[in-house]
């Protein structure tokens, strides 16, 4: 579950904050290399247009799934063996396109009703790295062999954290992780998450017919926004950067490139939707598969809106865990994709 459904109403859905870091970088292009100025236009509209029909697919799957409910799925993701659950919540958090702000409310009340903490460590871990969004747009740039590899280090990191957590319940790290008084609601205003049951024949319902139609142009505007931006700066870093540093510090063989790349991924993410074509770029200048990999996983699940949600609810102890698990997790996982690819 990347963090798709970002913009709530009308003035979030036109804010004009990455518009207007476009415009800028436009403008400074403009003034300092203006006849390089079309050639980036070009390129970023392009580009666009090559990932269209992926959008176009991430855009009406999330608002179908939205305008079912089928989001009331996930809460059987937390019903019995314990082992079980973590291996369902690692799959519907790798797999479900709702945001991190619906997932807030629905995970404080099961910490707070006793859920095991493996299972809820599994579903964090997993839910920022892929989603079917996410993955149409990363198989439509990186290609679907790396969209696929990626899909299964997300399901397989959120099994890791969560059985981790499950074998040293027992000690102080994970004891008592809750904070004092867990938020129980979110910034989509959802005050009783994942309810009810799903509705597949949404069109009956005009209520539902506007939760479609709503979610479409949120998440429509919302990816073109970013991918616009990704590729902007995309076309910025391939006539700039060298290549050569790129390949010094990020290619090659062996653990270091695979290591840098989970340690810059963390504080370099913008979100998982416009690192893709940012990876691509790394990639086309010499980064190693395996440092792609371990950046995209690292930095998916440290990423503010999914580092907020666990930091909101638990303990710094069980926060620090939580980065842990992804920094190990992101690490394996550039090493194998280094070895298969």
């Amino acid at each position: 579950m990347a963090d798709t459904t970002h913009s709530h109403g009308f003035q979030a859905r036109w804010n004009p904050g990455a518009w207007g870091v476009i415009a800028g970088i436009l403008a400074i292009i403009a003034l300092l290399a203006p006849d390089t100025l079309w050639d980036t236009i070009t390129f970023t509209l392009r580009a666009l247009g090559n990932t269209a029909p992926f959008i176009a697919f991430a855009v009406l799957a999330v608002a179908f799934l939205k305008a079912t409910g089928a989001e009331t799925l996930l809460a059987k993701a937390f019903e019995g063996n314990p082992a079980r659950m973590i291996v369902m919540a690692a799959l519907l958090g790798g797999l479900s396109p709702f945001c991190s702000c619906e997932v807030i409310p629905f995970i404080a009340a099961l910490l707070a009703v006793g859920a095991p903490l493996g299972a809820v460590m599994a579903f964090w871990l997993a839910s920022p790295l892929m989603d079917p969004a996410m993955f149409a747009i990363t198989s439509g740039t990186l290609g679907f062999d790396f969209a696929l590899a990626k899909t299964v280090a997300a399901v397989a990191l959120g099994m890791f954290g969560g059985f981790g957590v499950m074998l040293a319940s027992n000690t102080a790290l994970f004891a008592d992780p809750l904070r004092e008084k867990p938020a129980a609601s979110g910034c989509c205003g959802v005050e009783k998450p994942f309810s009810g049951a799903p509705v597949w024949t949404f069109w009956n319902h005009k209520d539902r017919r506007t939760t479609f139609s709503t979610t479409a142009f949120d998440n429509a505007l919302f990816l073109t926004k970013w991918l616009t931006l990704a590729y902007l700066i995309e076309a910025l870093m391939l006539r700039y950067v060298p290549a050569e540093m790129i390949a010094g510090v990020l290619g090659g063989t062996g653990i270091m490139p695979i290591l840098t790349g989970a340690l810059v991924g963390a504080p370099a993410y913008l979100n998982g939707y416009a690192a893709v074509p940012l990876v691509d770029a790394l990639l086309t200048q010499g980064m190693s598969q395996g440092a792609a990999m371990s950046f995209v996983i690292a930095g998916g699940v440290s990423c503010i809106p999914a580092a907020i949600a666990v930091w909101a609810l638990v303990k710094p102890r069980v926060f620090a865990a939580y980065l842990g698990f992804a920094l190990i997790g992101a690490v394996a996982a550039g090493l194998i994709w280094q070895a298969i690819a």
